[in-house]
C-alpha cells in the first residue's frame, strides 16, 4: 500500500478530528504549558491552513480536534480572500511548509445571509460585495455557502499558479454545520 501524502495525512487528520469531536463533543488537541513553552522554542509546525469565517460559534482547532500549533488559523468574517488571507496563505504553505489550505464555510454565516440579502453599507460591503459575486442568485442558504466557500476556494488556487514553490500546495472546501458539528467536505 502506498504511503499518503503530506495533504492526504493532514485531511486525514482534519477528518479524524472532526469525528472525535462529533463523537465526544469536545476537543482533545494539545494546549498545555509544556506544548506553549515547545512551540515558543521551537517555532510552529501547523499541518493545515484554515481560512475561516470570524464567527465566534466556529472554532477550527475545536471543530478538528487540535492544539498549540496545529493548524494555521486565518479568520474573516465570511472566510472572503483578499490580499491579505494570500499573504497569510502563502506564508503558511511556503515558510510553515503547510501542504493544504481548507477554505470552511459554515451554516447560519451572517456575512451569507448579509450578501443575500443585498446588505452592502458600510465596510462590511467589502465583504457582502464578494460574496454577492460568489453566490450568484442562489436563494438556498446552504448552496449560497458552498459556493462561497467553493469561489474562494478557486481565487486562491489562482492566485497561486504562477508560484513554482506552491504548485504542489492544495486548497479545499467545506462547511461546517453549526448545529450538528459536521464538516461536510466539498471535494
Amino acid at each position: 500500500m502506498a504511503e499518503l501524502t503530506p495533504m492526504e495525512k493532514s485531511l486525514a487528520r482534519l477528518r479524524e478530528g472532526n469525528e472525535m469531536y462529533l463523537a465526544y463533543g469536545r476537543s482533545d488537541g494539545n494546549v498545555t504549558a509544556a506544548m506553549r513553552l515547545r512551540t515558543a522554542k521551537e517555532g510552529q509546525k501547523p499541518f493545515a491552513t484554515i481560512l475561516t469565517c470570524s464567527d465566534s460559534r466556529v472554532i477550527p482547532e475545536v471543530i478538528f480536534g487540535c492544539g498549540i500549533g496545529d493548524i494555521f488559523t486565518i479568520r474573516v468574517a465570511g472566510n472572503v480572500v483578499d490580499p491579505h488571507q494570500l499573504g497569510s496563505i502563502e506564508y503558511a504553505a511556503s515558510h510553515l511548509g503547510t501542504p493544504v489550505t481548507v477554505v470552511l464555510g459554515h451554516t447560519h454565516c451572517g456575512a451569507v445571509a448579509a450578501a443575500m440579502e443585498g446588505h452592502a453599507d458600510g465596510y462590511i460591503g467589502s465583504i457582502t460585495q464578494e460574496i454577492q459575486q460568489a453566490i450568484g442568485d442562489t436563494t438556498d442558504a446552504y448552496e449560497a455557502c458552498a459556493r462561497n466557500v467553493r469561489y474562494n476556494a478557486k481565487k486562491i488556487q489562482e492566485a497561486f499558479v504562477a508560484h513554482h514553490e506552491l504548485k504542489e500546495h492544495v486548497v479545499v472546501g467545506a462547511v461546517y454545520d453549526i448545529a450538528s458539528g459536521r464538516v461536510d467536505w466539498l471535494l
